[in-house]
């Protein structure tokens, strides 16, 4: 619970490798105090290293776990420099008052195009026929071989990848059927069907689009693949947790599916050193990919822009508009006033004690919001400049804060 620092004061930690832009971004908004390392750090690296970082930047590997977040006193927000933010205890960073930032889009046109790829070279029988010739074979047939023209395509989840993923294959003349558990417009000529069963048993190619969460994991199983038409295709570049690796292998052994690709898995490697172990690696016919559906160079040049201008906007007026896991909320700056970010615990009564406690100050409130999630509450408020040393200290006494900054 401290005064907003000078801007050179405050520490910046980008772990993984973050693309430059990101440093960019944070210098050219006055922050210089950035230290960037190019790999994740265990446990206790990540403790020590955490303990006097006000801003953390990760990608996938880097564990950020309750214990770790309760040893980083000073934190003001994360920023997951990717699309998941499973790699962090969403639930403890909330009761820490700690927002956190990703970004859901920078890498959509990456993951879509390697689908569509990956949709032609699976209907075309490239990953086995790639597999014999580099053993040196020459297994010059058509057999199990089809354009994609007039082939259906099912997508399941239509997002933001989704459905950029929908354009780009109608556009090689696929049809596209999709399921989501929302009514979404369809882009083009794609048709939105009733239910899974129904995509799966229509679609010659089957792609999971859809995030974690507690009625998508484990959504394909065998009966699933039970489901779907007897040589057609899967991929899966959503999330490892979606499909049970094993039924998928059986259903590849058995016949029932021609391939599959697979670029995420219930069990990944936490390093390059580290073997990845899967039964999928059996499979001439299934392309393996290590997790790198968003891994382009421009992909991962817009994701450092995407987040370290959050950064910028939570460090510079209190922005949580896009928090994955805060309550949202911005108001634009009004003049000669300073502004009060108060975290505080989601109980009644909290507003109320504020405003009297304003009240008895004498302390005049230009403009307030505040919005709650879970157990935490968010409240921005713009004081008179005169005033801000007083609010600080009323806002201080209140028994539920959890955190207050100022910023003016």
């Amino acid at each position: 619970m401290t005064l907003s620092l000078d801007k050179h004061k405050i520490r910046f930690l980008l772990l993984e490798g973050v693309h430059d832009n990101a440093l960019k971004v944070l210098n050219e908004a006055g922050y210089t105090n950035i230290e960037s390392i190019k790999s994740a750090l265990d446990e206790e690296e990540l403790i020590e290293k955490i303990k006097d970082a006000h801003f953390i930047g990760i990608r996938s590997r880097t564990q950020l776990t309750r214990k770790v977040l309760e040893s980083a006193e000073k934190l003001i927000a994360i920023g997951c420099f990717c699309i998941g933010t499973n790699q962090v205890d969403l639930d403890a960073a909330l009761e820490l008052g700690i927002p956190v930032f990703n970004a859901p889009y920078s890498n959509t046109r990456s993951v879509a195009e390697l689908v569509l790829a990956e949709t032609i070279m699976l209907m075309r029988g490239i990953p086995e026929k790639n597999a014999v010739v580099h053993r040196g074979g020459w297994n010059k047939s058509a057999k199990d071989s089809y354009e994609v023209r007039g082939k259906t395509l099912g997508i399941v989840g239509y997002g933001s990848i989704g459905s950029q993923l929908s354009v780009l294959a109608e556009s090689l003349g696929m049809k596209v059927i999709y399921h989501d558990v929302v009514t979404k417009l369809p882009l083009g000529n794609a048709v939105q069907v009733g239910s899974l069963d129904e995509l799966l048993e229509k679609a010659d190619v089957v792609t999971l689009h859809v995030p974690d969460l507690p009625n998508t994991r484990g959504m394909m199983t065998k009966a699933q693949f039970d489901k779907m038409k007897d040589g057609s295709f899967f991929i899966n570049a959503a999330r490892g947790g979606c499909v049970n690796i094993d039924d998928l292998a059986s259903a590849l052994k058995n016949g029932k599916l021609l391939g599959a690709a697979i670029d995420v898995f219930p069990k990944e490697p936490k390093s390059a050193d580290e073997e990845f172990i899967s039964p999928l690696r059996a499979f001439d016919n299934v392309i393996l990919t290590p997790h790198v559906g968003g891994s382009t160079q421009e992909a991962q040049a817009n994701i450092g822009l995407e987040v370290a201008e959050k950064f910028v906007r939570y460090s510079d007026q209190g922005d949580t508009t896009s928090s994955v896991n805060f309550p949202n909320v911005c108001i634009p700056f009004a003049d000669n006033t300073h502004r009060l970010l108060h975290i505080h615990k989601n109980v009644p009564g909290v507003l109320s004690q504020v405003n009297a406690s304003f009240a008895d100050a004498g302390i005049n409130i230009v403009a307030q919001s505040m919005m709650t999630r879970g157990d935490v509450g968010y409240l921005i408020m713009d004081v008179d400049d005169s005033d801000s040393t007083k609010a600080l200290a009323r806002l201080r006494a209140i028994a539920e804060t959890i955190k207050v900054r100022v910023l003016f």
